[in-house]
């Protein structure tokens, strides 16, 4: 009798391994998606949405706009519209290097875990950007607020959230915005490291050859 060959078995294919998007709630600027994919490899638009209890506010100083930069502050009763995007690691890292967030805390914002409403009401676990220091608030520039309403009417926020917001005092930049930052952002916008700490001295703090830090410097002189 003849033993039955056994036929050797393929080898077991891995696993894939499933990257986790982070949900991020612009309420400023990146609410533009042209801005978006200038910063971002592959944002996606997952929708408008609205954070209670909270208001825009702008404090600091914005050299590229001339302007007061954008925060989130508590407004009881008043509800802060933006828009949900869903991002990969990479795309996460590359823009927490555009709104200067450092791994010890020195950066110019922060993140900071929030719950925010789609329209019909589905709540969704989000990470924005919050200033850490206030300060004075500062007004912010018409032009940096007139983007800021680009993106608002984009993504169709209602009509009485832009009118508020067209509302909210502002002043005429000084010069010609907005700015542009060094061309080393390209490098930033296509790395792949997986946490960017490559683009951080030893000190925790972004090196000058990838950022140009003057975000929270004095207003330039005239």
């Amino acid at each position: 009798m003849h033993a039955t060959e056994i036929p050797a078995m393929a080898p077991a294919r891995p696993a894939k391994r499933r990257i986790r998007k982070i949900r991020y709630f612009a309420y400023g600027p990146n609410m533009n998606v042209k801005q978006m994919r200038e910063r971002c490899t592959h944002p996606e638009v997952v929708g408008p949405a609205r954070l209670p209890n909270h208001a825009l506010a702008f404090y600091g100083y914005t050299w590229l706009w001339d302007s007061g930069m954008e925060t989130v502050v508590p407004a009881p009763g008043r509800d802060l519209w933006g828009v949900v995007y869903e991002l990969g690691p990479t795309d996460a890292d590359s823009l927490d290097a555009w709104q200067d967030i450092r791994l010890n805390g020195t950066g110019s914002y922060f993140h900071s875990p929030a719950t925010v409403l789609a329209p019909d009401g589905t709540a969704i676990e989000a990470v924005l950007y919050k200033k850490d220091m206030l300060g004075e608030p500062k007004l912010p520039s018409r032009e940096f607020l007139e983007y800021i309403l680009r993106g608002a009417r984009e993504h169709g926020l209602p009509e009485a959230y832009i009118t508020e917001l067209a509302a909210a005092p502002c002043a005429q930049a000084s010069y010609p915005v907005p700015r542009k930052r060094s061309e080393d952002r390209e490098a930033i916008r296509t790395t792949s490291c997986p946490d960017c700490s490559s683009l951080l001295d030893e000190n925790g703090k972004l090196k000058e050859t990838s950022l140009s830090n003057q975000d929270e410097a004095a207003s330039p002189k005239q």
